[in-house]
């Protein structure tokens, strides 16, 4: 068991990705897609959940690591007493199957290696038959089928349901491994040559990097989170997964822990700014499309999440035979707040659309018909209490956040039709659901005793969320119910000077969320406070937290969901969409100017 998240490193084909220890083990991987079942799942279990490790004999952690300039490529270094060898792991962009690539590498003197594959289909829960096929070791099992080989060929043998291999490399020397899935009922699909999927692998990336326009302060970190972005979305539909990862614990040894590889509404709006004021029109365009493929059909139905293709049904269970990351258990697939009701997600929506028209991407048809439905639904369905941003599990009230966000969507609307006069609508009706509705907040979601808006209306709870209020034009940044809120949260959430998202009650009180336990600082909230001080006018405080949290990451430049400040550790599903979007929206904000490119 690693002894943090921050321990692994990513690499991915844009259909699956998987991550990488300090040790050499490949802990986490799901064929062929992002939420296909595992078949390395040592990162939720052990050993005999699958994974593979390619290291010196008798080394544990690495030297050194790093991902080459501007790519997915990651180098991993050991020094040994008997010489300096490199691991470079790769998953080339696939024309049909996906294929995991190490390259071993001798740098100096002469060291002897060990590699060990246990492959356990099924999330660790199924050991295949292996056999040799032309040199290959073939492992089936069920659906699922794997080849690995090796060039040149380096002798393997089987041991304790694995294949095992030791070889010795000098200075100069290489040796390449390839395991390639495909389906058990089809042929073997052709071979990729590992060293010019390796050259290909770096020009490719180095490319994709060139059409970033940000070249102001912490290129690289930026550069890292849209890097980190791409590798996370689906390429054959545009769909962003939230995380790589399921059920990596918010708390060390929790219950809180949640399967995020499927794509959230939430982000829409955020993903597409930060996408289009980067410069990668194409990405947005796709992500653009796949949220209208995703949400069409009746507005009632509108889903708070969806599965890469716009699956609708994502049904949660538990695998009881993993032990959990750091025995946090129950380990879920699936996650069950796709029935929720978020009426935030309406203001999501209106919003990127909105922001796709404004900002020139191409045209679709039928896109205002949706719009006008998602508002007729609103119009009638807004007062509802729902779940919220957060997808409590302690039932429905009237969150502040989501009523801003209809807001959101009735001021979208209006704006659309002023500034396209030959749509249709009802632009009296959506100004006085606009109006009607910011009256209600700053009549019931505002605590004017502390100057503050509230987490729901009558509450005295605070929520991180409520620092888009600014951001999303409901107030503005001068106001000073706006500036109250933010002094307020900043001192009600602050953990050690990074934001809790929401108070969360202990283990014999659960209230909000309906879940025991509590949880560590939510990252993305801390960069919407560094966006709130800016655009207030505090600059100088909100350059020194952005510079806080890009030091979050680990060493290879990923953020998770969470942070514990008391252990710095990581937390939650990694690495997380969420935390690269928001690292990349306040450095363009911070820095715009200075990073026009």
């Amino acid at each position: 068991m690693h002894t943090g998240i921050e321990d692994y490193a990513l690499i991915g084909d844009e259909q699956t990705a998987a991550l990488v220890g300090t040790d050499g083990s490949v802990d986490w991987l799901c064929l062929p897609r992002f939420d296909s079942a595992a078949c390395f799942a040592k990162l939720l279990g052990d050993e005999d959940n699958g994974y593979w490790r390619i290291s010196p004999v008798g080394a544990d952690r690495c030297t050194r690591r790093a991902y080459r300039r501007d790519t997915l490529v990651l180098d991993t270094e050991w020094d040994t007493a008997q010489g300096t060898v490199r691991v470079t792991d790769l998953m080339p962009q696939r024309d049909q199957a996906p294929d995991l690539v190490r390259v071993v590498e001798g740098l100096d003197g002469e060291v002897t290696l060990h590699s060990v594959l246990k492959l356990r289909f099924d999330y660790g829960s199924i050991i295949p038959w292996v056999r040799r096929v032309d040199g290959h070791r073939v492992a089936v099992a069920g659906p699922d089928s794997t080849w690995l080989r090796s060039e040149p060929e380096v002798r393997s043998w089987g041991k304790d349901f694995g294949t095992h291999a030791e070889f010795t490399v000098k200075k100069g020397e290489k040796v390449a491994f390839v395991m390639t899935w495909h389906p058990s009922h089809e042929s073997r699909p052709p071979l990729v040559d590992p060293f010019d999927a390796l050259h290909h692998s770096v020009e490719d990336w180095r490319t994709w990097v060139s059409r970033c326009r940000y070249q102001g302060p912490y290129r690289d970190a930026v550069v890292r989170s849209l890097i980190t972005l791409k590798a996370l979305t689906y390429a054959p539909t545009g769909g962003i997964v939230a995380a790589l990862t399921t059920s990596l614990p918010e708390e060390p040894g929790g219950v809180r822990n949640w399967d995020y590889r499927y794509c959230w509404l939430r982000d829409s709006t955020l993903t597409l700014g930060a996408l289009l004021a980067a410069g990668y029109q194409e990405e947005a365009e796709a992500w653009r499309n796949w949220l209208l493929r995703a949400v069409a059909g009746d507005p009632a139905d509108l889903q708070i999440m969806y599965g890469l293709a716009g699956e609708r049904r994502l049904p949660e269970s538990e695998l009881p035979w993993l032990s959990g990351f750091a025995g946090s258990t129950p380990v879920r697939i699936g996650n069950d707040a796709v029935n929720q009701l978020q009426l935030d997600v309406y203001g999501e929506v209106m919003d990127s659309l909105s922001l796709a028209r404004e900002s020139g991407l191409s045209a679709q048809p039928d896109v205002w018909a949706l719009q006008t439905a998602l508002m007729d639904f609103l119009r009638t369905h807004w007062r509802q209490p729902d779940e919220g941003l957060w997808e409590v599990r302690g039932g429905r009230r009237q969150f502040v956040h989501s009523k801003v966000m209809v807001w959101v969507a009735a001021d979208r609307a209006v704006r659309t039709l002023e500034r396209h006069p030959e749509l249709d609508g009802d632009l009296e009706d959506w100004r006085a659901l606009r109006d009607e509705v910011h009256r209600e907040v700053c009549e019931r979601g505002y605590d004017p005793e502390r100057n503050t808006f509230t987490q729901s209306y009558g509450s005295r709870e605070l929520d991180a969320a409520l620092l888009l209020i600014p951001r999303v034009g409901f107030l503005p940044p001068d106001d000073p119910r706006v500036i109250g809120t933010i002094d307020a949260i900043r001192e009600e959430l602050d953990h050690r000077g990074l934001l809790l998202r929401y108070t969360t009650a202990d283990a014999d009180d659960s209230d909000v969320d309906g879940l025991p336990g509590s949880e560590g600082t939510f990252v993305v909230c801390s960069f919407w406070l560094a966006d709130a001080l800016y655009m207030t006018g505090r600059t100088k405080e909100a350059r020194a937290l952005f510079e806080r949290l890009v030091g979050l990451a680990n060493d290879v430049g990923l953020l998770s969901e969470e942070f514990d400040p008391v252990t710095c550790r990581q937390l939650g599903n990694f690495p997380q969409a969420f935390s690269h979007i928001g690292l990349v929206n306040t450095a363009l904000a911070l820095f715009g100017e200075e990073g026009a490119g």
